[in-house]
């Protein structure tokens, strides 16, 4: 009885182990090779296209939406910046990579094209990923990596770009789903008195009672603002508080109108949040170190880690872009199935150890 978790908090220590646990074991398992792990990430940009056109569709033919890039934006990520570092294997072993190259940037437009106009956070997440991506490639092939003025302009250009084309589909088709003025002008209007209630009822473990909705039935702690994705909750059959159906926009206060460094605070204390950054930064710093680790053997000359360093950096990447934006801009990002999500990532980063230790 003592493994049956007892709030959402210990549900999602629970998860995560059991998620930490099978990752170990396929990384060591499975043989990830250069080829095996390029045509995963490959199929991977595929099947997210795919999904997130299919979103899109459903929003315009029935006005509602799954919103699959909240889970699934950082592992698409992960394919894409996996199937660039790949690319820039084969360039440097010689190969053609001609048609490959054009399949992947074929694929990197849609993904945007379609991510973007779902959801303005996957956008965000999507840019400032492949623009660590690219670093940690760069990086990692010791190739020079100087943040000119130029590069910088034209990064903050395409953000710029992205921001007037949605709000002017949304003028041009009469839809302010698509307008990110729309989507600030909720924020502001909504996020300053999300951060005074925090900041006010937050205590080093949980929070006051009467600041969240279940008031004096609840528990002031893990009383599901943060949470794994409800169905998994309804699945187990566990007696948690959880916002469903119509009480699901209640939690937006916390989930939607803040960044994650106040919605974990709130919901499990400051305590929970200061383990939450140290867990980022421990996983963020194994994960260069590991990087450091397949150049060093990628460049004596052993290619039996190529497909792990791949696979490495852009699990890396993902984790530093979801983990940066949903802790700093979006609480949503890392919450509910983003949650999940990220907790596959964080194994597929520190799983390495275990495999570069057995070797």
């Amino acid at each position: 009885m003592a493994l049956i978790a007892q709030n959402h908090f210990q549900f999602i220590l629970e998860v995560g182990a059991f998620l930490f646990a099978t990752v170990f074991f396929l990384l060591n398992f499975i043989p990830i090779t250069l080829s095996l792990v390029t045509v995963l990430a490959l199929v991977a940009c595929l099947l997210f296209t795919g999904l997130f056109a299919m979103d899109l569709l459903m929003l315009f033919v029935s006005f509602s939406q799954s919103e699959l890039t909240h889970g699934f934006g950082p592992l698409a990520l992960l394919a894409m910046v996996t199937a660039l570092a790949a690319l820039k294997v084969m360039k440097t072993s010689g190969v053609n990579t001609g048609g490959l190259e054009k399949l992947v940037y074929i694929f990197l437009a849609a993904i945007t094209i379609f991510g973007a106009l779902m959801h303005r956070s996957f956008l965000l997440l999507w840019l400032f990923g492949l623009f660590i991506g690219y670093f940690i490639i760069s990086s990692s092939f010791r190739e020079k990596t100087v943040l000119s003025l130029k590069r910088i302009i034209t990064f903050l250009g395409l953000g710029a770009l992205a921001f007037v084309l949605l709000e002017g589909i949304s003028q041009l088709i009469h839809m302010p789903i698509f307008s990110p003025l729309t989507r600030i002008s909720r924020i502001e209007l909504n996020s300053i008195p999300s951060i005074k209630m925090v900041l006010k009822n937050t205590f080093l473990i949980g929070h006051s009672g009467n600041s969240s909705f279940w008031g004096t039935e609840g528990t002031a702690f893990s009383e599901g603002y943060i949470t794994l994705p409800v169905s998994f909750v309804l699945l187990f059959g566990l007696p948690f508080p959880i916002f469903y159906g119509s009480l699901i926009t209640t939690k937006d206060t916390i989930d939607y109108m803040l960044p994650g460094i106040m919605g974990y605070a709130f919901d499990f204390g400051y305590l929970g949040f200061v383990l939450l950054v140290a867990f980022m930064i421990f996983t963020i710093v194994v994960g260069f170190k590991l990087l450091y680790i397949y150049r060093e053997k990628r460049e004596s000359n052993n290619k039996k880690y190529l497909g792990r360093e791949i696979l490495l950096i852009g699990s890396l990447t993902a984790f530093i872009a979801q983990g940066t934006v949903g802790l700093f801009i979006f609480n949503r990002t890392i919450n509910g199935s983003a949650l999940l999500t990220f907790l596959i990532i964080s194994a597929l980063v520190l799983g390495h150890m275990v495999t570069l230790k057995r070797n």
